[in-house]
């Protein structure tokens, strides 16, 4: 077992027209959930560290929570830092025993974007390393990253072929209408498809990712709400959307919300039905299991069961 590229997982998914899970890690219980459905689906795995994890639960512990479940589970995975807002950490990462980074410069204009984007990349490659990179600006909040609806903008194709030619990014994060977090539409979901299909055919054979792409599920935002949640109105991006980006370019799909949602909802659950509980085992134990029945239901419409 070991941390391993990004790279071929991305090569025989854009091969084959599905898409590897990307999900985000926080603690114990949601990183056993996640690669116990892995290793029992036979799929490829992503596991994603975000800046709000690595202050949480420290970069230490993560790499020897993630090397803890290889071993237990017999799977190899990508570690890749989510959304790296600078050089710095990009920095400490790679030197830190991630297998792959994430540069976002999305905020900057777009030639500062392509200066740290290439300057993340040329360190990253000279060890090994992967980069993925964001062009374009997804709305939603999700920890540190904050952007309103009206700031939103859709990644060009053209610039998407300037921006990758000149940083060497081996990904590439592109915006067509998902968001972060569960409110990702007040109207009917719509996303982009001409604009996916425009930077597919003008960046042949390289790998585009989706974030965002959580599909917030009734069930899911049911059971939080039936069990004292307050999260009335949460949209996500339909699953058969997903789907079909799988077919159009779309090799890494980021997924965090529905994990929380999940888990939280489990928890919910356990308080409401036993409130004398207090074995922290009695409800993380649950939320464990509904991590592991989501990241199952995501590897099906990602198609990548039995492809690792």
């Amino acid at each position: 077992m070991a941390f391993i590229s990004s790279k071929p997982l991305f090569q025989k998914a854009y091969k084959e027209g599905y898409a590897v899970g990307a999900f985000n890690i926080n603690d114990m219980e949601i990183l056993q959930g996640i690669t116990e459905a892995i290793a029992e689906e036979k799929a490829p795995v992503i596991l994603q560290v975000s800046a709000g994890a690595r202050k949480y639960a420290r970069h230490q512990y993560l790499i020897h929570l993630v090397q803890a479940a290889m071993e237990c589970t017999g799977i190899d995975c990508v570690l890749h830092l989510d959304h790296g807002e600078d050089f710095e950490v990009c920095k400490a990462c790679v030197d830190g025993g991630f297998s792959s980074v994430m540069i976002d410069g999305s905020k900057y204009p777009f030639e500062e974007n392509i200066a740290l984007t290439k300057k993340v990349a040329d360190y990253a490659h000279a060890k090994g390393i992967p980069v993925e990179a964001e062009l374009g600006k997804l709305a939603g909040v999700e920890d540190s990253i904050s952007v309103a609806a009206k700031d939103a903008i859709y990644t060009d194709p053209d610039q998407a072929v300037e921006f990758v030619k000149k940083t060497g990014c081996d990904s590439l994060a592109v915006a067509i209408g998902t968001s972060h977090g569960a409110y990702k539409f007040k109207g009917e979901p719509n996303l982009d498809f001409e604009r996916l299909e425009k930077i597919k055919s003008l960046l042949p054979g390289f790998p585009l990712v989706l974030h965002g792409a959580s599909s917030a599920p009734a069930d899911l935002v049911k059971k939080c709400n039936d069990y004292g949640g307050q999260i009335p109105g949460a949209r996500g991006v339909p699953e058969e959307m997903i789907a079909r980006a799988t077919k159009m370019g779309v090799c890494k799909v980021n997924i965090d919300t529905d994990l929380r949602l999940a888990m939280t909802g489990a928890i919910r659950k356990v308080f409401v039905e036993t409130p004398g509980e207090f074995d922290p085992r009695k409800y993380l134990g649950p939320a464990r299991d509904a991590i592991k029945e989501v990241v199952k239901r995501k590897i099906k419409f990602l198609g990548c069961g039995g492809k690792a």
